[in-house]
């Protein structure tokens, strides 16, 4: 009697003989070997599920003749001993025992992992604190995916697998945009990592740390028109900072070590494309996992003293002063907000910066420019100085080069970047406000613009009461929805905005409160609310309230992820206004005195479709139901989406 192989682990692959008729070949897995079982002349045998030669899934060939033939390339074997007739080579066989009915396959007891390159690099991201991928597996990234996954099973990393790849990109972006962390994008070769352009760009110009990560085709094939072949490295040299393709001479850990870096200290996109043969590659000798330890700079950067100085002059000489704050100085409020305070000055915002300073606060004058607020541009108008902190002067942003004015930023290159500025101060944003409050202590006379604050909010909300009147039996007019909002919304709720009439809106009637916003801003990118919820809810979803506000047009762009956030159970509330049009471009087009034209939307019924993929649905048509409506949607545990029937001329 033959003792058992002791060095075989036996896996059930089916239940019952039955599943698998005579003369039929089916792939089953044991372990994680791929088995191709197959029922020949009434006996059950197990082969490798690999053709030799290009790959092919022999499960899902077919025995003729009473051979086997690959599906890829018509090669034949014997369908139990898994020879090729006529020729020297063929494919492995495993033992196959039936007990009760059931099939079962013994394969080799597997040794234990080594590393491998991508376990390397995945290691050292997370090291570096990147611990958040949004991406979609496939054949091209595996081996990169395989390392992901052992990382999660340890719980130092969190993967959302997405259904666009410009979904997770844009997710990445607005991860970066609230935290000024890194996290990183994931996708295939060709299709899959041109599909994360757009996400990428929106990170790029609005200055959001990410990496973007993507599988290639081997490389010996770049450049000979392999099926998805793109040559990233090519291709992502307009996008990104730093980007590399990874060879196996790299210095694997050093590698990813400086993509993270680059893209912290660059407030810029990294991407690090990994060739299919290097995946799985055994690391060289001694390339082990990084960490930032003693590799990068603490970022608290003086100013030259005699921008300093030069800038100390202009406040003590400035009457009625505003400070106007943009994106890039979110996280400094707290010093900016201490400054105004001292000196009594008013306090406006980019749309970018929208909510850096609460429309509650005694000093908050709201948004300027073409999304704002008449305050705002009041109390630029009748100022004597500008002092800006982290803003670019873009033409929508609506600040004026016709007063004196004082910049400061960390980056050199947006200081003075469109004309000329009195007074640019080059250095980390809270360190110089700092710097500055310290020399104008006591030795500024500034006129106390509280009242006139006060007084310009009352005449604004009276003008908002009067349009909230406003009814052309429609749809809900916007203003309705956002001053629905502004009663419901939770103070520290982070709202994702989109493009379109739906942000023009939502910049001018929304009051914020401690809320964060996050857009699309120097690139405007339709479609970018929703994805970019996903994105706040990974960094913030487990402390803070995620909302997301779109128009008909930029959620239809991406909304095969609301399955995303039902998967990952994304406690994010979708407030979507439906016009039936792109109302936005219609505008644009009777502007320029053209027709309107293509603008129109066939929708459907949205709040059908969020019921559909598992989340709630509620649709609106009357302004008198929104408010009910809003607390439920709020109220539920869960991602859900209000859908309002809007006039497109009520904006």
């Amino acid at each position: 009697m033959n003792e058992p192989d002791t060095t075989l682990k036996w896996y059930k692959v089916l239940n019952h003989v039955e599943e698998l008729p005579e003369g039929r070949v089916t792939t089953v897995t044991a372990g994680h070997q791929g088995i191709c079982l197959t029922h020949f002349e009434g006996k059950i045998c197990a082969l490798d599920n690999k053709c030799p030669h290009q790959g092919g899934p022999l499960g899902e060939g077919s025995i003729e003749n009473g051979l086997l033939r690959c599906p890829w390339h018509g090669w034949d074997y014997h369908p139990c001993t898994g020879k090729a007739p006529g020729y020297d080579d063929g494919v492995a066989t495993f033992p196959v025992e039936v007990k009760d009915g059931a099939i079962y396959v013994g394969i080799r007891q597997e040794l234990p992992h080594e590393p491998t390159v991508s376990d390397i690099m995945v290691e050292t991201m997370i090291n570096w604190g990147v611990n958040t991928v949004f991406g979609m597996v496939g054949h091209s990234n595996l081996g990169l995916a395989d390392a992901m996954r052992r990382q999660e099973g340890k719980g130092k990393l969190r993967f959302f697998g997405i259904r666009h790849e410009g979904a997770g990109a844009f997710a990445a972006s607005a991860y970066g945009k609230l935290t000024g962390k890194p996290a990183a994008c994931f996708a295939i070769a060709g299709p899959g990592s041109t599909n994360m352009f757009t996400g990428l760009w929106d990170a790029k110009v609005d200055r959001a740390p990410i990496l973007a990560l993507t599988g290639q085709v081997a490389t010996q094939v770049v450049g000979t028109g392999n099926f998805q072949e793109v040559d990233l490295v090519r291709a992502f040299n307009t996008v990104a900072e730093f980007n590399h393709r990874v060879l196996s001479t790299s210095k694997h850990s050093e590698l990813m070590s400086l993509a993270v870096k680059h893209a912290i200290l660059k407030r810029d996109v990294s991407h690090i494309t990994f060739p299919d043969e290097i995946q799985e590659m055994a690391p060289p000798k001694g390339d082990t996992a990084q960490t930032p330890e003693n590799r990068i700079t603490p970022l608290q950067i003086s100013p030259p003293i005699e921008s300093l100085d030069k800038a100390v002059a202009m406040l003590k000489n400035a009457k009625r002063p505003v400070i106007i704050v943009g994106h890039g100085a979110r996280f400094s409020m707290d010093a900016i907000i201490a400054f105004a305070e001292s000196i009594n000055c008013p306090v406006m915002t980019t749309f970018k910066g929208k909510g850096q300073i609460s429309d509650h606060h005694p000093l908050g004058c709201g948004v300027l420019g073409r999304s704002g607020t008449p305050i705002a541009s009041w109390f630029m108008n009748e100022s004597d100085l500008l002092v800006v902190f982290g803003a670019s002067f873009s033409n929508h942003t609506g600040i004026t080069d016709h007063k004196p004015t004082i910049q400061v930023d960390f980056d050199p290159l947006a200081l003075s970047k469109f004309h000329k500025i009195d007074c640019q101060i080059w250095g980390e944003i809270s360190v110089t406000v700092e710097l500055i409050s310290k020399r104008v202590e006591g030795a500024m006379n500034t006129i106390d613009q509280r009242p006139d604050i006060e007084e310009r909010w009352k005449i604004w909300k009276a003008e908002k009461q009067r349009r909230l009147e406003d009814d052309h039996g429609k749809g809900v007019s916007s203003i309705a929805v956002f001053d629905a909002m502004n009663q419901f919304m939770p103070e520290n709720a982070v709202m994702c905005v989109d493009v379109g009439n739906n942000a023009y809106s939502f910049g001018r009637y929304y009051e914020s409160k401690q809320n964060t916003f996050l857009m699309s801003g120097y690139l405007g990118s339709i479609g970018f609310a929703f994805p970019a919820a996903m994105g706040a809810w990974a960094a913030a979803g487990h402390e803070r309230p995620i909302i997301a506000v779109a128009g008909d047009g930029g959620f239809c762009q991406y909304l095969g992820d609301l399955t995303t956030a039902v998967k990952y159970e994304m406690d994010i509330k979708v407030i979507l206004l439906n016009n039936f049009e792109l109302g936005k471009i219609s505008k644009e087009q009777r502007a320029g005195e053209l027709d309107v034209w293509a603008t129109s939307l066939h929708n459907p019924n949205f709040a059908q479709y969020a019921e559909g993929c598992g989340a709630l649905g509620i649709r609106v048509t009357h302004q008198e139901y929104l408010p009910d409506a809003m607390k439920k949607i709020l109220d539920h545990n869960g991602p859900a989406l209000l859908e309002v029937i809007s006039d497109v001329d009520l904006i």
